[in-house]
């Protein structure tokens, strides 16, 4: 399954979350499966966000939206956005 990765900085979480909760890449149209939101515990304003997909091809898809809106209205609510496809190898609950 591949994941999406994408981690940043937010000068609000709340503020950032609003955004993130408006949808503005369709998620599910996009071909997310599921998502995780992360929070850095010494710093909130530090997230980190798993994208799920079903292909590679659709993360890809995703990504090169996301890059568009970094560049532009992403401004307001993200700092230094850091994306990388990765494919889950192991998942082991004990």
């Amino acid at each position: 399954m591949p994941t999406l990765r994408i981690e940043h900085a937010v000068p609000s979480f709340e503020m950032w979350k609003q955004a993130f909760d408006s949808d503005p890449a369709d998620r599910k149209g996009s071909g997310v499966t599921r998502y995780r939101i992360s929070q850095g515990i010494e710093d909130p304003n530090f997230v980190m966000i798993d994208l799920d997909f079903n292909t590679v091809a659709d993360a890809q898809k995703l990504l090169e939206f996301m890059e568009q809106v970094w560049a532009g209205p992403g401004k307001a609510f993200m700092v230094d956005p850091r994306a990388r496809i990765v494919e889950t190898v192991e998942d082991v609950n004990l």
